[in-house]
């Protein structure tokens, strides 16, 4: 009998299905449970862009990733036209980082470049599923040190991010792909927040 008849076979449409299902669950239950907290962050970003700062974003493998692309959304566009804002992947340049954890340590990498760009009145974006990663944890109290407003997104609980931020979004999950998928799910919510908040001519859009 062949795998796909077995009983007790996987059935890829049947866990492709699961997957999507229980990504809707967890959004749904953000929207309840978090949409004031996600709408705090999206005013502190605001804040920050307001008064002449920028936002710092900076988390490892996918979170890397997730930075660039809401940076990008800020440097370029969301989807209407409007002014460019100010907002660094501290994830983006492999020379930096490659450079500065030779000389001073992969658990350094965002803690320097915070050092290098940061500024009071700066939003720094910290990413880590866990909440535990020792450069993300080193890259937030080196904001914090330096006067810049600190944002985290986590997973359950938020690890030790949880007592170092000034407000962490934390998704309710253990599953690090949900946590992924949910936190782009976050920041593009923050993104269109700001956007109408720094462009009330884009409310009604």
């Amino acid at each position: 009998m062949t795998q796909s008849g077995a009983k007790g076979s996987f059935d890829p449409a049947a866990h492709v299905g699961a997957c999507l299902e229980d990504a809707a669950r967890l959004h749904r239950e953000l929207a309840r449970s978090g949409a004031t907290d996600i709408a705090r962050a999206a005013g502190m970003v605001a804040a920050a862009l307001a008064a002449g700062g920028k936002a710092l974003l900076f988390g490892n493998g996918g979170s890397a990733a997730e930075a660039q692309h809401i940076a990008a959304e800020w440097t370029g566009r969301l989807g209407a036209e409007r002014a460019g804002l100010p907002a660094i992947a501290l994830t983006a340049s492999p020379a930096e980082l490659t450079a500065i954890g030779n000389d001073y340590g992969f658990e350094r990498v965002f803690a320097r470049l915070i050092e290098a760009h940061g500024e009071p009145g700066d939003v720094a974006i910290a990413l880590s599923t866990s909440g535990n990663s020792p450069n993300v944890l080193a890259g937030l109290d080196e904001a914090r040190r330096r006067g810049l407003a600190t944002l985290a997104l986590t997973g359950r609980g938020g690890g030790k991010l949880a007592g170092r931020a000034d407000l962490v979004l934390q998704v309710p999950s253990d599953d690090t792909q949900r946590i992924q998928e949910a936190h782009l799910a976050v920041l593009h919510a923050v993104c269109e927040v700001v956007d109408r908040l720094l462009f009330p001519e884009l409310a009604g859009g």
